[in-house]
């Protein structure tokens, strides 16, 4: 039954992730694009996660977790540029 939840899972994922992309190609602002970005970083961390409930390793569940910090920091420094032009002060 895990089985059928899982590919369920990636079917979902993957349809968020063309829908993320069209976004982020036909976004009409910068801020939608940095939206979309981040939301595919979210999408990107969930199939990690689900490669990890597939084949039961707990190193993905670490990478996961580094890929949720990087993103978190990548958002903020692209919105703190839109609205600065200056990462660091």
């Amino acid at each position: 039954m895990i089985a059928y939840a899982v590919s369920y899972g990636f079917a979902c994922l993957a349809l968020a992730l063309c829908l993320n992309l069209w976004r982020l190609i036909k976004g009409p602002t910068i801020g939608d694009r940095i939206v979309a970005l981040d939301t595919m970083v979210i999408n990107a961390i969930a199939v990690i996660v689900l490669i990890g409930i597939a084949t039961a390793s707990v190193i993905s569940y670490e990478a996961a977790l580094i890929l949720a910090m990087v993103g978190f920091i990548g958002t903020v420094a692209y919105c703190k540029f839109l609205l600065r032009g200056d990462i660091v002060e």
